[in-house]
């Protein structure tokens, strides 16, 4: 796809009257610090509120976009309600030779424990522009490449020495550690060097910050660091197969280790991105196909969601080499349906009790859907509950007749929703009496028609879903 030059120029026209108008101060109030909500399956903000993780990737942020094309970028993401930025400080597209875009390199002679100021001011103000829009920034000082390969730049010293640095100059920041950058640790020297940049990010910001770790495709850092300390909450990787389905289950595998942490999907399948890595014969994903693995994450004990675009990760335009077929510049991409759907699963969920949800697939009478049994790809039913019993969810990914059992939900009466994940509206069905199994239709019948279908105790008086509730604890 092409994009004319007068396209591009009308796009950054824009943004540059957006900076002057800007009512936002880099100097705003700084976002509350995050932790570890009490029963280790959450993330909440230092006095306790919950907090939705509806994350996004944009790798390339730092490397390939101008001030006033990050602008554009962390607006509209701020308008359609996420709330982390994942980006890389040492980019993956050649991040160390190729320069920003006012010409700066992040580091002299690539040295980790010599960085250019003047790359890093261009970082602090992407940092504080997202900030002040209510955006966290997911921070990876790294792709993995400079710490992976044999000649990598990374050795344990010297990445500890970086790390500190870092945590030094962002322990004011709201924001979020992430180390690894979609590689398998298979080594001592590996796990030491990923070690000693967690040593030097707490020493450096004083742990203000939580950690985690990307890794490499179908993979979760708990494969590798899930007894370590500095490791806060794990994040997986669960990729961009043709089987949309085959690694939910892997989620709830992280989710049920021992102790407990938290867990996060931080790279499903992207938007528009090849299936499989194969657009000649798989094509490319679509919005459907990105709100499956959505629910299937959120359902199965996962504290929040990250989406991906497949121009947008590289932030692709036309002055760029395009990176696996990417179907239309970032500018463009931004405005996708998937993300714009996402925020509908962070409003659904934040009207309803945040911290006692817990997966609830028990909630399927499988014996008459075996569609709901594990295993079952694209075609998967998943469940989720209060575990005290006020509210249930159930994610239809196909329009097809399933039961419910009853039975874990209190109150002696039920009131029924239907909510649409592709619009964020709810539907009222009806209350009735609390017993035995239900059988539900959603409204819509078809393959890329998905329903989530919502059960209160009738005398909890709950809103609609995905308005806000009285209490969000």
């Amino acid at each position: 796809m092409k994009t004319r030059p007068d396209k591009i120029s009308l796009w950054l026209a824009v943004g540059a009257i957006c900076l002057v108008v800007s009512s936002y101060s880099l100097r705003a109030a700084p976002l509350p610090r995050l932790k570890v909500s009490d029963n280790h399956r959450f993330l909440v903000t230092a006095d306790g509120q919950p907090f939705f993780w509806l994350g996004d990737t944009a790798w390339e942020l730092f490397h390939r976009l101008n001030r006033e094309e990050a602008e554009i970028y962390l607006r509209n993401r701020a308008d359609r309600r996420f709330t982390v930025i994942q980006a890389v400080v040492l980019a993956e597209l050649d991040g160390l030779k190729d320069p920003n875009p006012y010409g700066h390199r992040p580091l002299e002679k690539n040295d980790p424990t010599k960085p250019n100021e003047d790359y890093f001011k261009h970082v602090d103000w992407i940092v504080a522009k997202a900030n002040a829009l209510g955006l966290y920034i997911g921070l990876l000082p790294t792709w993995g490449n400079q710490w992976h390969k044999t000649n990598a730049i990374f050795t344990a010293g010297n990445a500890e020495v970086y790390g500190e640095w870092l945590g030094k100059r962002y322990q004011d920041a709201g924001l979020v550690w992430i180390l690894g950058g979609d590689r398998s640790v298979e080594n001592d020297r590996h796990r030491e060097i990923l070690r000693a940049m967690a040593r030097g990010l707490r020493k450096g910001d004083g742990g203000a910050h939580l950690i985690t770790l990307h890794p490499s495709g179908g993979n979760g850092s708990a494969l590798w660091f899930h007894n370590e300390d500095w490791l806060d909450f794990n994040m997986r990787q669960n990729g961009h197969i043709a089987e949309f389905g085959a690694t939910y289950s892997q989620t709830r595998k992280d989710y049920k280790r021992m102790p407990t942490k938290p867990v996060i999907d931080g790279e499903p399948i992207y938007e528009d991105h090849p299936v499989s890595f194969d657009p000649k014969n798989l094509g490319h994903s679509v919005a459907a196909d990105v709100r499956r693995p959505l629910y299937w994450d959120l359902f199965g004990g996962a504290f929040g969601h990250t989406y991906g675009h497949h121009s947008v990760w590289q932030m692709w335009s036309p002055k760029h080499t395009p990176k696996n077929f990417p179907l239309m510049p970032w500018f463009e991409a931004i405005n996708q349906p998937g993300a714009a759907q996402m925020q509908y699963a962070r409003a659904l969920l934040e009207s309803r009790p945040f911290l006692t949800r817990i997966p609830a697939d028990d909630l399927l009478a499988t014996n008459s859907i075996p569609t709901a049994m594990p295993g079952t790809g694209r075609y998967h039913f998943s469940a989720t509950r209060d575990s005290n019993g006020s509210y249930a969810m159930v994610y239809a990914p196909v329009g097809r007749t399933f039961s419910v059992r009853m039975d874990k939900i209190a109150g002696a009466k039920v009131k029924a929703w239907w909510f649409n994940p592709r619009n964020g509206q709810a539907t009222a069905i009806g209350t009735f009496a609390n017993r035995g199994e239900h059988e539900f239709t959603p409204p819509d019948h078809g393959e890329m028609l998905d329903w989530v279908l919502v059960l209160d105790d009738e005398s909890r008086k709950f809103p609609p879903p995905g308005t806000p509730a009285v209490s969000a604890k």
